[in-house]
């Protein structure tokens, strides 16, 4: 186990142990944060003793549901994480926005009248975009790169390894398909805009999943293939691990006078580290039009962030009921739910004490 260190100017240096850290603190050399991925780090109030550092490398298995984040070093792991994605949120309130986008089209326009006098409104622009990525895919890259680039913030990075999904040509239509045939996964789509922007914070490396599977085998490590929704190491941590492993460890060939053979090249140890589960707080988004219209045309409010007592929703809170992130609220009461976004309790807004604006994050 390591602690974070950043200098006076908040530049990344090498992490240290935790005795030494607590030792800083009580001294008065060095304060204590926490980041917006949970992780506890310390910044230094005086002049480092070097600023050397070695290679640390962030991992990332990407996917549709759920993704894994592992940062490693050659001699530990320093840090590890489970991504819930917002996919299939994004997806159903895309679907919810066609139909009630259609249900006002339908209400709008008088279909009694010849077609030539309708209501139709021209188009304002061409929205037949050759590059347009699909929001939910794009939703679940956003995430991937927020932990990056708050990661990016405490740990000196040197390189960013990221699990590429090939793709074969059919040769007879010229389009693109996966190995199976069956067309692209979500995880296809997007991943080249995914590298371009992982490149302005480090450099970038693609990393195939035999490589990930190989690697992971000469490693030790085991992979729960039965449930990937387990919030748990083992799940998705585990690849971005030893995708951030192939930097310091390769399977090579190699000849000599009487031998021709192929073995593993160089060292890495993988230590227990820290295990977060990250994810975006799921409240509703603002909504002006429901799906059914308001008998007299008024309409009631349905989602946003903000509560009628000073309080957004995602702010971590205390109350009597325990820490927890405010959800809704009522009138006179805050709804106040743990890190499962499982209401604790509504409790009154006067008895609910503020602790962190909310930064976008839900992390257990």
């Amino acid at each position: 186990m390591r602690v974070p260190v950043v200098d006076k100017d908040h530049q990344p240096l090498m992490p240290t142990t935790p005795g030494r850290a607590r030792k800083w603190i009580a001294s008065g050399k060095a304060v204590k944060h926490w980041s917006d991925t949970g992780q506890f780090y310390v910044q230094l109030k005086i002049e480092p003793s070097g600023c050397d550092t070695q290679d640390i490398v962030i991992g990332i298995d990407p996917g549709k549901k759920f993704s894994g984040i592992g940062v490693q070093s050659a001699k530990l792991t320093l840090y590890t994480a489970h991504l819930i994605l917002p996919f299939q949120a994004v997806r159903d309130r895309m679907d919810a926005r066609r139909l009630m986008r259609r249900g006002r089209r339908g209400r709008r326009i008088n279909r009694k009248v010849d077609f030539s006098k309708r209501a139709h409104r021209q188009k304002r622009f061409s929205n037949r975009r050759q590059d347009k990525l699909a929001p939910s895919i794009r939703v679940n890259r956003q995430l991937e790169l927020r932990v990056v680039s708050e990661l990016g913030q405490i740990y000196p990075v040197s390189e960013i390894r990221y699990e590429y999904v090939k793709a074969d040509v059919d040769l007879t239509s010229g389009r693109k398909k996966s190995r199976s045939g069956r067309g692209f996964s979500a995880v296809m789509v997007g991943q080249k805009w995914m590298l371009r922007q992982l490149e302005q914070f480090a450099p970038v490396v693609k990393v195939e999943g035999y490589q990930t599977a190989s690697t992971r085998k000469y490693l030790g490590l085991i992979k729960n293939k039965l449930d990937k929704s387990k919030a748990e190491f083992n799940t998705h941590a585990v690849d971005g691990v030893a995708i951030a492993a192939t930097a310091f460890v390769e399977y090579q060939k190699y000849h000599t006078t009487k031998i021709d053979g192929a073995n593993w090249f160089g060292c890495v140890t993988v230590t227990p580290a820290i295990f977060k589960v990250i994810r975006r707080p799921p409240y509703s988004r603002r909504q002006l039009h429901l799906m059914v219209p308001a008998k007299g045309g008024v309409r009631r409010k349905y989602g946003g962030s903000t509560t009628r007592h000073g309080l957004r929703k995602g702010d971590l809170v205390s109350s009597p009921k325990g820490i927890g992130y405010v959800s809704g609220d009522t009138e006179k009461q805050v709804s106040v739910s743990n890190a499962n976004w499982k209401r604790l309790g509504q409790i009154t807004s006067s008895k609910v004490q503020l602790i962190r604006r909310s930064n976008g994050l839900i992390v257990a």
